[in-house]
């Protein structure tokens, strides 16, 4: 059975730094891109950063662009997202994607449950 689980989220005050990571088990996604993902509360889920397999493409969306980090260690089967400068509107339910079954930027076919992140002003 496949599953992502996220770590890393919690409580930061606005400026500050958090590590996310997201470890998969059951398969390797070594040959898969992987994503971070975000919801806030009544609004939709948006997608973060994505990065391919090779490691070595990396996408963001315009909001975390020069503050957010998204790396990969295929030995243990995990990405990461550094997030760096937090701000208020980047609180969040943070949740890891695997294997594109689609859009890069939505479509994916293993989700993990999220971890919460709520940065403090």
């Amino acid at each position: 059975q496949v599953q992502l689980v996220e770590s890393g989220g919690g409580l930061v005050q606005a400026g500050g730094s958090l590590r996310l990571s997201c470890a998969a088990s059951g398969r390797s996604f070594r040959s898969s891109a992987m994503g971070w993902f975000r919801q806030a509360p009544g609004k939709e889920r948006e997608f973060v950063a994505v990065i391919l397999w090779t490691g070595g493409t990396l996408y963001y969306s315009d909001s975390v662009k020069g503050r957010f980090t998204i790396s990969r260690d295929n030995a243990k089967n995990t990405v990461y997202l550094q997030m760096n400068s937090l701000k208020p509107e980047d609180t969040a339910v943070y949740y890891c994607a695997a294997q594109p079954s689609g859009s890069l930027y939505k479509d994916y076919a293993y989700w993990g449950q999220g971890t919460q992140v709520t940065v403090a002003s």
